[in-house]
């Protein structure tokens, strides 16, 4: 049976001024309209009383001139439980419900609205409405009692989703909401207008809330969040929770940029680049280049903006570690750049680096997958990948197998800069002192370079091939897919808490000592790599009543005794030292290599060597300064990348008295022991996650911190 048409202001209620409200005037729950021949016309308001047709009722009371007349006040019909909107997709069967409470029997009559007229809708005269969802109505219910009072429930709102299938709600859905619109990404121009949407479908309809950098917006409650004039503070990580009684459900989380980078093209959300560089090999020949390479690299990158782990020497379990962490500072829309230096091959298309503990002749499974690590920063949602591959790619191993590697994502943000072609072999350049790699000879020429990543890396790649030193031997090789004109040049626009995650590698603060004679000493800290600390002391202006002041920075020979330590810092690292700390004249300077390894905290000694004037006797005064291994072993223990805390750090504790040992120590580290080669290691190149593997060779190693 189809819809009646009633006309308004008789039977039927008032039409809805607007979709899902009633239009002003109409009835409002509990209002009641009046019996007799005035039925359904009254019009006063919440709290006025009716004058129409003779009536003189009070507000809630009834009390009517025609048939009624001289009838005592009837109490109003209560609505006990108002019908609910709905938002279903197409084809749905669900019921409307109405119910009410008066001294009399009560009838009830359903509406609809379509298209500005309301309908009666025949033989809907039961207090429950089943209903198909063919498409989106408003519906209200009239109760009527004996005496011909009447209300009107809340208009309510089906919401039909017609390009919507029954297929995407939940097997044995209870009406819990469901996303099926997820606001998008946009960059919007300081004082232009701002609009995200999402909807999603639910019975009870969802109730919306949005958020901004994990803040409620209190006046944000309805599908669309509007903002007229954007300003650079609207700037985050939106997102918005659909909410009803049967829980709630959460939009994706996008990131709006505002403002001051509207006039460039491309920008990065922050940038992060993992430099390793490995030289002493235990089965393989060691290597002279990638110490400068990395530390050079590291600085060129900091010009640029990037947050640079770099590390030196790493076996296979403190390369999946240290690239696991890399993972873990990645985010969406960051500038990534992954640089590996060292032995290294190819095979059929896979390329592999080798670990400093990797056996002769190597195998995959003793080798780390550069195609794995790329698989993983695309999981990142990482707006650019860039990797740097100085090192050879030849494969003399025939008799192994490949390994399986799924294939990667078409997101159109890789480039691969290898530092020769395939089958062949990189180089190393004997320059002074140093030696550096014909790669890194030319990348830190332009790397700088305000163009397309892949223009800059054209020009490197011709620099090279007129390079007579390498003619015929050596050729850089690109490989890329990046679908938009992204430089390594672009500027930085965080959005929302981003930034926070940018704290590795932080240096301690400098600290000034004070000796019982008065003397007084300044002590830096600097980080040459990431693993690779340097503990600096220079002597301030010493009291007139001293003379002949020495320092020297050391090691306590007990603690070298308990420690068992070795020498673990190349050659290269200690003339590079030097070179750095040229600007700065230093007394004495301590070097601790290879910071990923130590498992205790490492005790300083620093000695002050005097003569005192009054008396022309030579003495000795030491202090002690305990490093927690917590603050050197920062990039392999934190799990949260904020700042270090250095206040709560032992003071340096006085020693006088005590005859120091004029052995130097420039150049110790504590090592660990080495990790477990059981069997029952996963192998690099299964589908396990990176992380997984990380966590496993954690718990096999002997002592390991779990942070």
């Amino acid at each position: 049976m189809s819809p009646q048409a009633v006309a308004l202001g008789t039977e039927g209620p008032r039409e809805p001024g607007r979709l899902g409200e009633p239009e002003p005037g109409a009835a409002p729950r509990g209002r009641r309209l009046l019996g007799g021949h005035h039925a359904g016309r009254c019009s006063a308001g919440p709290g006025a009383a009716c004058r129409a047709g003779g009536c003189r009722g009070r507000p809630g009371l009834v009390r009517c001139g025609g048939r009624g007349a001289g009838r005592a006040m009837q109490p109003a019909i209560v609505i006990t439980e108002q019908p609910v909107s709905v938002s279903v997709p197409i084809g749905y069967s669900f019921t409307l419900r109405c119910r009410a409470e008066a001294r009399t029997s009560l009838q009830y009559q359903w509406f609809c609205q379509r298209q500005s007229v309301c309908c009666q809708i025949p033989g809907a005269t039961k207090q429950d409405l089943p209903i198909t969802a063919q498409q989106t109505q408003l519906y209200t219910c009239r109760v009527n009692d004996l005496y011909r009072n009447a209300v009107f429930s809340d208009w309510v709102k089906v919401e039909v989703h017609p390009c919507v299938a029954r297929g995407l709600l939940p097997q044995l859905w209870q009406g819990e909401p469901v996303i099926i619109l997820n606001p998008t990404e946009q960059k919007v121009e300081v004082g232009k207008p701002l609009l995200l949407q999402c909807a999603a479908m639910g019975v009870p309809a969802p109730s919306y809330q949005w958020y901004c950098n994990g803040n409620v917006l209190e006046h944000q409650k309805k599908k669309k969040l509007w903002i007229t004039h954007a300003k650079v503070s609207d700037s985050g990580t939106y997102l918005c929770c659909a909410s009803n009684s049967h829980g709630e459900h959460w939009t994706n989380a996008v990131d709006i940029h505002i403002g001051s980078c509207h006039s460039e093209k491309f920008f990065a959300t922050g940038k992060i680049a993992l430099l390793v560089g490995n030289n002493r090999y235990q089965h393989h020949p060691n290597l002279m280049a990638p110490v400068k390479d990395v530390f050079e690299l590291s600085v060129l990158l900091k010009q640029l903006g990037f947050q640079v782990v770099s590390l030196l020497d790493l076996n296979k379990a403190e390369m999946v570690t240290a690239v696991s962490r890399f993972l873990q500072l990645l985010g969406k829309g960051v500038y990534a750049i992954f640089y590996y230096a060292g032995h290294g091959y190819e095979h059929l298309g896979r390329n592999y680096m080798v670990p400093i503990d990797a056996p002769q002749p190597y195998a995959p499974e003793n080798c780390i997958s550069v195609q794995r690590i790329l698989q993983k920063m695309q999981q990142q949602q990482t707006a650019l990948n860039l990797i740097l591959l100085d090192t050879c790619r030849k494969w003399y191993n025939l008799e192994c197998a490949l390994s399986q590697v799924q294939p990667l994502e078409p997101w159109g943000n890789i480039v691969y800069g290898y530092a020769t072609c395939e089958d062949a072999e990189a180089y190393e350049l004997q320059d002074g002192e140093f030696s550096s790699g014909i790669f890194m000879k030319y990348l830190k020429k332009h790397i700088l370079q305000e163009k397309k990543v892949t223009h800059m890396l054209e020009d490197v790649l011709e620099d090279i091939g007129r390079d007579p030193l390498v003619t015929g031997k050596q050729v850089m090789e690109i490989k890329h897919t990046l679908k938009e004109a992204r430089s390594l040049t672009d500027p930085i626009c965080p959005l929302g808490a981003a930034v926070e995650r940018w704290g590795c590698g932080h240096e301690p603060p400098r600290e000034t000592v004070t000796f019982p004679c008065g003397a007084r000493a300044e002590l830096r800290f600097q980080h040459l790599f990431s693993n690779v600390m340097s503990v600096c002391a220079k002597l301030q202006d010493p009291p007139a009543h001293i003379t002949d002041a020495h320092l020297m920075l050391r090691q306590p020979t007990e603690v070298d005794d308990v420690a068992n330590l070795e020498e673990s810092r190349p050659d290269q690292v200690e003339s590079l030292l030097a070179s750095v700390c040229k600007q700065e004249e230093q007394d004495c300077i301590f070097q601790l290599c290879g910071l990923q390894k130590i498992q205790v905290d490492v005790v300083l000694q620093l000695d002050l060597h005097y003569t005192q004037l009054s008396t022309k006797k030579r003495t000795c005064e030491s202090l002690q300064k305990i490093l927690p291994k917590s603050m050197l072993r920062q990039f392999f223990s934190q799990r949260n990348y904020a700042q270090p805390k250095y206040q709560n750090t032992p003071a340096w504790a006085d020693l006088k008295g005590q005859q120091a040992s004029l052995r130097t120590g420039t150049g110790h580290s504590l090592p660990s022991s080495n990790p477990s080669n059981s069997s029952s290691e996963p192998e690099e190149n299964d589908e396990s996650s990176l992380s997984e593997l990380c966590s496993a060779l954690l718990r096999a190693g002997p002592r390991q911190d779990h942070p």
